[in-house]
Formats: C-alpha cells, structure tokens, sequence
C-alpha cells in the first residue's frame, strides 16, 4: 500500500533506478511497469494523484471509434486490446457498458456505414457486440428522446471507469512490487550529472527541498510536458468539461452519442456512479496550467443547448447540475491549425539532455505508452519492450486486505465508513479536496459539494489524520472555496454581463 508518506531525507538516501515526474495515468503506468520488472522506481507528483487530467476525463475506457474514421487503425486496435484487458483484469474498477448511437434521417453517418464501422470496431476487439435497434426499441429504453427525424439507432460496448481510480489502483499495484509514489512533491528541476540526474524537489506539506539521484528520468506531465522537456513545446493544451447532473432530472441507462445543434460534434450522456454525466467540450486552453482548469460558463450553456435540444421536455437549467469538471488534455499539436476536435490523440516519447518525456495518448492505452517511454530510457530493450507489448500476462492482482469496494469502484458506496477507513489509512490524503474530490467523488456526485456527507465523516476523517478541530475547519474551507472555484457551475455569460 502507498502508507505513509516519507521524508524527503529518506528518499535521498536511495539510488534510484528511474525517477518519473507526474502522478496521472501516464506516470502511474510507468511507475508500475518499471517496478513490475525489478527496477528501483520512484514517482513524483507536485499536487495530488490524479490531480491534472486523469481525474477529468470522460470516464471511458473505449477504442475511439472515430479513430477508426480517421483512418488511423493501429490506435484503435491497440485500445481495444487494452480495453479487453482491463475489463477482464478489474472488474468492477473497468466495466463493459451500452453505447446507442441515434441515427436520424438525412443525418451522417446512417445504419449502414455505422454498421460498417462497428463490424470493424468488433473485429479488432475480437467481439460481437453490436446490433440495430429500430425506433421504437430506441424509444423505449431511452424515452424522453427528441423524436424528430429519428429512424432507430446503433448499439455497441464500450466501457467506463473511475479515470483517478484507475490511476490510484495501478500505484497501489506498483507498491506492491516495490514501486514508491509520493504526491505533493514538486520537482524543481533535473540536472544531468555524470551518469545520473541530480534531481531537486520540494516537499510542499513541509516546505523541505532535498536532491536525489536517479539514473534515469521520465517526465509524464502531461499537459505540462514542455516545462522539463527542454526540447520545442510540443504541447496543445485542450479543454474538455463535463456536468455531472440530477438523475431525477435526467435519468439515462445507456452511454448516448449524440450530436451537437451548434457544430455537429458528438457529445456523451450517460449514467456514472448514480449521477448522469454530459461532455465533452474541447477549446484550446491558453490559461495558467497551475491554476486549476474550470468550465467556463459558454461551456455549461454549450452542454445544456445540447441537453435540451435531445431531450426536449427536459428543459435541464443550472440548478439541476450538481458539479462541473474541466480537464487538460495534453494532445500533441500537429503545427497545421486544425479544428480542436481534429488533431489525433496519438500519444509522443521524445528524449532531449537525457530526459525522456511522454505526453498525448489515451487513458485506455497507458500500459503500452509506459513500455514506448521505458524503451526510450534504455531501461529496457527491444525484446522486452516487444513482449510486453504481446503479453497477456495480468498486470493487476486483487487487493487481498481491502474492502470490495475499493477493487470494484463503480456503483459503490462511496461513504461507506469501512471504504472511507482504507482510503485514510493507505492512500496518502494530504488534504480534504483529495478525499472528497479524487480518492472518492462524494463532492461531484451530490448536491451542495457533499457537505452533508462530508459533516457525517468529520470525526473519522479527524481521528484518521489526527487532524484538531481548527485543521478540520481549514481544510473544510479549502475544499468549499476550491469546490466552488472550479467545480461549481458558473454562470452564463449574459448573466456575468447583468452584474
């Protein structure tokens, strides 16, 4: 288990094999191969676990099916071999859902080339999962659906997740291996010296600043990625948001593709730990990178003309959203101006003054970009790189000690006092907003940020960190001022204009 956090000292004290800078899926995936084959492996996160994009995703561990429309086959192939992998290695944690696919007259793409399509998303699977559903089967399992032009639709699985669990469950497979992680430590620089790196960082719940020593480096920063590559910024930060809604208020069973009124983009709706949850957006988002991303108020009024032109009698407003979320993702910029939406979600390993950096990718894919950046770091070789690749070996085994729910996430609950009790005891909550926001999602998925919940658990969670009553009362309102500030729902732009 992750345990207790150790001193900066004693981290110094060790000679590391690879030091991977950044906690996402990314550099968990990393932390976790690399300790999976004998080597000695520390990570790195300047926030939280999962703090950056790998908590604000859309959820999904799927192929991409409009990969498959780009042409761009390989990518698909991959993910949905890695997606059959960690359905069957994480049940519960990774889980095959219904997709519907409403197909509307005089509307692209019909029946037939969705057809087309899914056969050949199944094939590289290695499934048979899809089928047609005539109108009135479409309507009744979806019934509020706008009901003009509509001709029937396209089902098919794919799957969802927990994305910052998936993130926390590979870290714990890691430790177990021998793997260390410690969040809030923030890297301040890597210097080559000699054979190895002269790695200084920062504590920042002591304020202590040590330098370690590491034979090699990964920086899995994602969105980031160009502050230690030292190479050209190869970056294009982009924004995706999400509302996370009131069942009642939108009650949905499958995950629905559908189409955007404004600009014809496709956007999800579907069902997640008992909330419904709409996205995504996608802007460039030329904001500070350490300041937390939030959905801007056009980004909620975006989603909601979405909701309310396919769910007419909805008539959905900001009072029925319960939180937002807003991530980076860290999408590899082509250099040729394309559409947001249009640049290819291939993910990029490249090395300048001994540093390796990785950035771009899927969520779906992280244990075959963790082997391309352990490649490139010479740590391993090709043949070893090659059979990782084709292995079918597991990569997760069960958490013999832990409650059920912290294995098999989805549809769990999440304020369980027995699942609130291992979280606290092995999963390094520094602060509140990693409890309530990441390691559970008690504050997106209900009203009011949770309060209620979160009052319930305050003598657990005091007696837990052996926090007093005045540390209790700050970190309360650090998690309410940050809950408001980028997980709240902001207001539309005509009302900011109004005052």
């Amino acid at each position: 288990m992750l345990g207790k956090r150790q001193s900066l000292d004693a981290l110094a004290d060790e000679n590391w094999d690879l030091v991977v800078i950044g906690g996402g899926i990314t550099g968990a995936g990393v932390l976790l191969e690399a300790a999976r084959r004998g080597l000695r492996v520390l990570l790195l996160e300047q926030t939280d676990f999962a703090w950056g994009t790998s908590s604000r995703s859309s959820k999904m561990v799927h192929g991409g099916l409009r990969y498959i429309a780009q042409g761009d086959i390989r990518l698909t192939r991959h993910s949905l071999l890695e997606r059959e992998r960690l359905i069957d290695e994480l049940p519960g944690l990774v889980e095959r859902a219904t997709y519907l696919f409403p197909l509307r007259k005089g509307v692209f793409p019909g029946r037939w080339p969705m057809k087309a399509i899914l056969w050949l998303y199944d094939f590289l699977a290695g499934i048979r999962d899809h089928r047609y559903l005539s109108r009135e089967q479409l309507l009744e399992r979806v019934p509020g659906l706008n009901r003009q032009s509509l001709t029937g639709a396209m089902s098919y699985t794919d799957a969802l997740t927990d994305d910052c669990r998936l993130v926390v469950r590979a870290i714990l497979e890691a430790a177990r291996h021998g793997g260390v992680a410690q969040n809030y430590c923030r890297v301040e620089q890597a210097m080559a010296d000699g054979d190895k790196f002269a790695i200084t960082v920062t504590d920042r719940t002591s304020g202590q600043t040590a330098t370690l020593s590491s034979r090699r480096v990964v920086s899995a920063t994602g969105a980031w990625a160009d502050r230690f590559s030292g190479s050209d910024p190869r970056v294009r930060p982009l924004r995706g948001s999400h509302l996370f809604v009131d069942p009642e208020r939108l009650p949905v069973k499958d995950c629905l593709t559908v189409m955007h009124p404004d600009d014809g983009r496709p956007v999800f709706v579907f069902p997640w730990e008992g909330v419904t949850c709409v996205g995504t957006t996608d802007l460039d988002h030329p904001q500070d990178m350490d300041i937390e991303a939030a959905a801007s108020g056009q980004e909620v009024d975006y989603l909601l003309r979405l909701i309310n032109s396919q769910f007419p009698d909805v008539k959905l407003d900001r009072k029925d959203i319960y939180a937002t979320i807003a991530g980076v993702r860290p999408v590899i910029a082509s250099g040729k101006g394309l559409d947001p939406s249009k640049e290819r979600r291939d993910h990029a390993v490249w090395g300048e003054n001994g540093i390796v950096t990785v950035s771009g990718g899927k969520l779906t894919t992280f244990r075959l970009i963790a082997l391309d950046a352990l490649l490139a770091t010479g740590l391993i070789d090709s043949a070893t790189h090659r059979r990782g690749q084709k292995s079918r070996e597991p990569g997760f085994t069960p958490i013999s000690d832990a409650p059920a729910a912290v294995d098999a996430f989805l549809h769990a609950d999440q304020g369980d006092p027995d699942f609130i009790q291992w979280i606290l005891d092995h999963e390094d909550v520094v602060h509140l907003d990693d409890l309530m926001l990441r390691r559970t999602r008690l504050g997106l998925l209900l009203p009011q940020a949770g309060k209620a919940r979160l009052d319930a658990l305050q003598q657990q969670i005091q007696q837990s960190l052996g926090w007093d009553d005045q540390r209790w009362q700050e970190e309360r309102a650090r998690y309410l001022d940050i809950h408001q500030r980028y997980y709240g729902v902001p207001a539309s732009p005509l009302q900011q204009a109004a005052g």
